[in-house]
């Protein structure tokens, strides 16, 4: 197997940005950067204050402001070389300039809003087949927040009401930008209690794990399955590979799903986990001795 190259950052989002999928509305883009230290480890995974870095604010409602602020967290953590992409549609993601600038970034960084204008914008673009070429044969980093982070897998949901994600048919999917094939990230994820939202993606689709990400909190996946959760939360790792009885391809659209033998991990900062042998690695523990 040829593991890729780059590295994944995927970070649960600190606060709404742009389109509420749940709630149906549209939210000021207000970024207070509660993972302003996340970015900070961006900067580190770079190996350079100097590193090239691009921010793509095409999932917001408000992509200047959004880029704007971004471009301002990164320079104050010292950033000296980042840009902003405002893609906002399929032409956009053609333009010569832009293409230029993806095949020559060390960093992308995908913001927070609504994760389907994300796949309805760059799938089977040459963007994005030169992004994903890239993370796949260079070191480069592939990072996003919240949308931007639920857009990386190939399966992604877009939708799903998390009071009734128990029931068959709420949680919808589509085809992700495809960096990852065998997970599905949620976000803002413990905040919005979308635990059950995840299981009913894992059940449908069991040969995948669910990584549910809260708010201030990541994961960096390098090799293309050594996984570290960063950040000040935590992650949730659901595994469906063990799974005995699951009644979600028998019942109607609309009734309970049920299910047996589902694992689930729970991650703290420097945990890690390896995806392709489904095996959590604890962080060593420093124990004090009393004198």
């Amino acid at each position: 197997m040829i593991r890729p190259q780059g590295t994944l950052i995927a970070v649960g989002g600190a606060e709404d940005k742009g389109t509420d999928l749940e709630l149906g509305i549209i939210h000021r883009n207000n970024l207070n950067f509660f993972e302003l230290g996340i970015l900070k480890r961006v900067l580190q995974e770079s190996g350079r204050p100097d590193a090239h870095i691009e921010v793509i604010s095409t999932a917001s409602a408000t992509p200047r402001e959004v880029g704007q602020n971004y471009l301002s967290a990164f320079g104050r953590l010292g950033a000296t070389n980042v840009g902003h992409i405002p893609i906002r549609d399929r032409e956009d993601a053609h333009d010569p300039e832009f293409v230029r600038r993806i095949e020559q970034a060390d960093v992308i960084w995908f913001t927070g809003g609504n994760q389907y204008r994300l796949t309805s914008t760059f799938g089977g673009t040459q963007f994005l087949s030169i992004l994903k070429n890239r993370y796949q044969h260079e070191h480069i980093i592939v990072a996003g927040t919240s949308a931007g982070a639920m857009a990386m897998s190939s399966t992604m949901i877009y939708e799903g009401n998390s009071g009734r994600a128990h029931l068959k048919g709420e949680v919808k999917f589509t085809t992700g930008l495809g960096f990852h094939s065998s997970v599905i990230f949620d976000s803002h994820f413990d905040k919005r209690g979308r635990f059950a939202r995840l299981v009913q993606a894992v059940a449908a689709n069991p040969s995948s794990l669910g990584i549910g990400l809260g708010e201030d909190t990541g994961v960096i996946i390098t090799e293309g399955h050594q996984l570290e959760a960063i950040g000040s939360g935590m992650v949730v790792i659901v595994d469906g590979h063990q799974i005995r009885h699951s009644n979600i391809a028998d019942i109607p659209e609309g009734n309970p799903i049920s299910l047996e033998h589902l694992v689930v991990h729970f991650l703290a900062s420097g945990d890690r986990f390896d995806l392709e042998q489904r095996r959590f690695i604890p962080k060593a523990v420093e124990v004090k001795v009393e004198e």
